[in-house]
């Protein structure tokens, strides 16, 4: 991973929950504390669930400041999927107990902040702050999947988190859509428009 800079409060933020068809989208901010470092820091989607887990309780224990944020679905649906994503990166950066130097993006933009902020492509994998921040909003959002699968335990959201799988299409062909469901994301969308073709299967 990249070296961490000596001066000043840098913040690593990162996303989880872009993709699915159901449930919030989830950013997080930390900044680690280079005299408490966490070993093992990676890419969220590279780590096992028990080793998100433990770095996890790490991260909130040893980091300066961190800060969970996330956009609503009827957030991403009024405003799309990307300005939503802007938008819980602007709560979490907000939320944070102190004001970073340097706020660092997982990805190719970064959203309107009034400190200085960098994209870095792929900044999960190298920056340790972007990868803590990884790891927070990925087990925060699967916690909350998991919460939903109790409330509706016919679409699976415990296993596939909301994504776009043929367990999820089948709950959603049989079941309709609910409120945790995003009606802006084309296969609910036409589920909604053309429910006699989903109950034929033809939009599987």
């Amino acid at each position: 991973m990249e070296a961490v800079p000596t001066s000043g409060l840098i913040c690593g933020v990162d996303e989880a929950g872009r993709g699915p068809l159901a449930g919030a989208v989830v950013a997080a901010a930390v900044v680690l504390d280079p005299a408490r470092p966490v070993d093992g820091l990676n890419d969220s989607k590279k780590l096992t669930e028990r080793a998100r887990e433990r770095l996890a309780v790490l991260i909130r224990e040893r980091a300066v400041a961190w800060a969970v944020a996330e956009a609503s679905v009827e957030e991403i649906d009024r405003l799309n999927i990307l300005h939503a994503t802007m938008l819980a990166m602007q709560r979490a950066v907000a939320a944070l107990s102190c004001v970073p130097d340097l706020v660092r993006v997982d990805g190719n933009r970064c959203p309107p902040l009034s400190v200085p902020s960098e994209a870095v492509v792929g900044g999960d994998g190298i920056v340790p702050a972007i990868a803590a921040a990884s790891i927070l909003a990925k087990t925060t959002r699967d916690a909350q999947m998991i919460a939903l699968d109790a409330v509706f335990p016919a679409y699976g959201f415990a296993s596939h988190k909301g994504y776009a799988t043929r367990e999820h299409f089948t709950a959603l062909r049989r079941h309709g859509v609910v409120d945790c469901h995003r009606r802006s994301f084309a296969p609910v969308r036409e589920l909604l428009d053309n429910p006699e073709l989903w109950a034929a299967g033809t939009l599987l």
